[in-house]
């Protein structure tokens, strides 16, 4: 069911006529039937709304055009040409065929290439005369030309202009979806102004009825630009209001004191290892926080195997010593279960009470018991520690790790406990140390940056399904010398439409390959119980390979895994791959990633190429975002923050810090002086009470 956007809701107070009609349902728009209905409700596009507000994913510039002597390899260009000869057909796979035809001009000749049918090969002729767009590749062979897409030559319908490129879905055309927007438009007409009037002139900003046309048809990219920083600008204002705001509300709270954390040095000094100088800063900067009178807020941010576990143990230990329970929350049962064997022992040469809480824990209304009366002081769990069963009898410190997997159900546990406990929010996913600032703007940071001793660097490698016999030969060698191999796949099924090795297949070809061997399959459709079975016999020695979806991406700590394989590693983001790789080098061991890919394309090589030249996780995040933007990295919305659908933080700082002086100024505007910035205000608390009120499960 389509609800009314927060946004929207703020608009019905002032413009009625035109919320209506924004919020009209895409049936009513002409030649959207029932079939495409359903089509772009599964990308979320269920009213004219979603349709104005989903903005394309790209641009392509079609107003370049070449003749075919200055074409160089890489180039991305518009060819004017006479088709020379008829269009062949050769088979590669079963389900894969090339498509090819010779073309020329007045300067030169080229091939024109393209895989799979996206086009009618019998309605390219010998003798048109075709506008191509595609991409040149100059090679031995001469130059050739991979076709995206053509049209006779002076149509000029898809060409001559900055075309919009649509995230779209199969049965969905980008022409369905650029028909369906200008209509969109047609029938909404005026469209009223977002921002406080002063805030759009002393800006600079385009009005938003403009900026919204220019980001679907822009006349050029200089139009498109301006209504790229317009919406950037009010979104970075907006989370810079949101952040002010919700740092004010937290700091209006009284916690907890803990004032035993003098101890942790004991307790720090009772472990086989000493923490490394990342680990003892963090451990200070808590320490800090606990003197304090308000809660802590903390973002305990390192790379894959930095040592983070151990900085909770030491502030669990302090709030042990000082009277009051800790719960931890994990994201999955594995890792849970894992954070619970490693406290265990962190914790076993003291009197400190453990307890693990999740779906599969069989004495649940014991463990409930236990929790409410104090007789368990550190609990850990998954989402089950937020049921309503759960009632903590002196809650001191919620630690949540991975909390982007979370999102607003943190919030659920706070709000159950009178003390405003301590808050320590550990992540894995390294950003930036100015972006976190802003994403995670109502937490203070610390930074683990070195790895713990004895932790191995891990060599990767980019390759190619040529080098199949080599791969298996790698993984004969790693098991051979007793240790174990992960084998990470896309997909649990073939899929027909994607050419991509799935995991049941994976598992199968090691089989045959690899009799001798033990292999086992992990994948998420398989229970709780399932898969903490397979992982504690892999754990335990009893698998040599396991072959698994992303399943295995967080925390999985098997310390003698020294090889994994990632196949079609081109369908995975880089910060995926990063967390991938983070499952090997656990141990002391020399430790290996193989990406495998057969993706020619630039981005492709690109990511891979970063992947083999570091591990540092912040280089690689960095690299992220510069590709992806900060609306998916983040998952921005899950950190109780807006979403974030054209600005990137990596790129626009500078818009960002104007955003934020706007920000400090409308903070510092006197009462009698503030009546034109109530409606921006107004959305600022809606769009909070709306995270505040998401619901905890669906």
């Amino acid at each position: 069911m389509y609800t009314v956007p927060v946004v929207l809701q703020v608009i019905i107070m002032k413009h009625k006529l035109y919320a209506e009609k924004v919020n009209m349902s895409i049936k009513t728009l002409k030649g959207i039937g029932p079939k495409k209905a359903l089509l772009l409700e599964k990308i979320g596009i269920y009213s004219i709304w979603d349709l104005l507000y989903t903005f394309p994913r790209g641009y392509e510039d079609r107003t370049r055009m070449c003749p075919v002597s200055t074409l160089t390899d890489g180039l991305v260009c518009c060819v004017n040409v006479i088709v020379a000869s008829s269009v062949i057909e050769k088979k590669i796979k079963p389900k894969m065929s090339l498509y090819i035809f010779h073309a020329q001009d007045s300067t030169g000749e080229l091939s024109v290439k393209w895989f799979s049918s996206p086009f009618n090969r019998t309605k390219i002729k010998r003798g048109m005369k075709l506008t191509l767009y595609g991409t040149v590749s100059v090679n031995k062979s001469g130059i050739e030309f991979l076709l995206k897409d053509y049209e006779q030559y002076g149509e000029n319908n898809k060409f001559g202009r900055v075309m919009p490129v649509y995230s779209s879905t199969a049965g969905l055309s980008q022409n369905d979806l650029k028909t369906a927007v200008k209509q969109a438009f047609e029938i909404v007409g005026d469209i009223p102004e977002s921002l406080p009037e002063d805030i759009v002139a002393s800006n600079d900003i385009l009005p938003l009825e403009k900026a919204l046309y220019y980001m679907h048809f822009p006349d050029n990219y200089e139009s498109l630009s301006r209504a790229k920083y317009r919406f950037s600008f009010e979104e970075l204002l907006i989370l810079c209001m949101i952040i002010k705001k919700t740092r004010q509300i937290t700091n209006q709270n009284t916690s907890v004191r803990v004032n035993e954390y003098k101890c942790i040095l004991d307790f720090a000094n009772s472990l086989p290892f000493e923490l490394t100088d990342g680990q003892k800063k963090a451990v200070n900067d808590i320490c800090k926080d606990f003197k304090k009178s308000v809660p802590m807020n903390r973002l305990l941010q390192g790379d894959v195997g930095s040592g983070k576990t151990v900085v909770a143990a030491c502030a669990s230990y302090a709030v042990f010593k000082s009277g009051y329970q800790t719960a931890v929350m994990a994201p999955t049962e594995i890792l849970a279960a894992q954070h619970y064997e490693t406290f265990v022992g962190f914790f076993k040469n003291t009197d400190i009470r453990i307890g693990l809480l999740t779906s599969s824990t069989a004495n649940k209304t014991l463990v409930y018991k236990q929790i409410q009366n104090g007789e368990l002081d550190i609990v850990i769990g998954t989402h089950a520690l937020i049921q309503d069963k759960v009632n903590f009898k002196n809650l001191g410190l919620c630690i949540t790790d991975e909390q982007h997997r979370f999102g607003v159900k943190q919030r659920a546990l706070l709000a159950k406990s009178n003390n405003n406990p301590h808050i320590l929010v550990m992540s894995a996913t390294p950003i930036p140390r100015t972006l976190s600032l802003v994403v995670y703007g109502d937490l203070d940071i610390s930074v683990i940056d070195v790895l713990p001793t004895g932790r191995q660097k891990i060599e990767t490698y980019a390759v190619n399904n040529s080098l199949r016999q080599r791969i298996n030969g790698f993984i004969k060698n790693i098991v051979e010398s007793g240790s174990q191999c992960f084998v990470v796949c896309p997909l649990i099924d073939t899929s027909e439409k994607l050419d991509v090795l799935s995991g049941a297949e994976a598992y199968e070809n090691l089989k045959q390959y690899f009799p001798e061997y033990r292999i086992c399959f992990l994948h998420g459709k398989m229970s709780n119980e399932e898969k903490d079975e397979i992982m504690e016999a892999f754990r335990k020695k009893e698998y040599d390979i396991l072959v698994s979806t992303t399943v295995i991406e967080v925390g999985i700590d098997i310390p003698n895994a020294t090889l994994i394989i990632v196949e079609n590693a081109e369908r995975f983001g880089l910060s995926q791959l990063h967390q991938l790789r983070g499952r090997v080098g656990r141990g002391t061991k020399k430790s290996y990633c193989v990406l495998v890919t057969d993706s020619q394309s630039q981005e492709a090589k690109e990511r891979m190429d970063i992947m083999c030249k570091t591990t540092d996780g912040f280089k690689v995040a960095a690299y992220d975002l510069q590709m992806r933007g900060c609306g998916e990295f983040f998952g921005t919305r899950q950190h109780g923050l807006p979403e974030l659908k054209v600005a990137n933080l990596f790129t626009d700082m500078q818009i960002f810090e104007k955003a934020r002086d706007v920000a400090e100024k409308i903070e510092k505007t006197s009462p009698k002086d503030r009546s034109s910035y109530d409606e921006l205000h107004r959305r600022i608390e809606r769009l909070i009470s709306d995270i505040d009120n998401m619901k905890i499960f669906n």
